[in-house]
């Protein structure tokens, strides 16, 4: 598909600049890389409002840990036993 587009001429300049740069081969290849990141954070928001929508629920069904300073000891431990563990990182935690 073909589309035409205006951009303002700041636009138009950093699209230039980015193929002059040599990361991109043309102006295309930014807008696509542009609408892919565009379309990857969207994903990542849409994942963050469903975990704090599932939270939301589980704390209104009575599900909640009460959080002090035992537990964020707990979780920091944890998170730095994992850390240097051999275990992959989950790909839930890398987006």
């Amino acid at each position: 598909m073909t589309m035409h587009i205006n951009f303002s001429p700041e636009m138009e300049n950093y699209i230039k600049a980015k193929v002059a740069s040599g990361f991109y081969g043309n102006a295309s290849e930014v807008i696509r890389d542009a609408i892919r990141r565009m379309q990857g954070e969207e994903e990542r928001l849409n994942a963050w409002k469903s975990a704090i929508a599932k939270g939301e629920r589980q704390l209104d069904q009575g599900e909640g840990v009460p959080y002090t300073p035992a537990l964020l000891e707990e979780i920091t431990e944890k998170a730095l036993t994992s850390v240097h563990g051999d275990a992959p990182i989950r790909p839930d935690v890398l987006s």
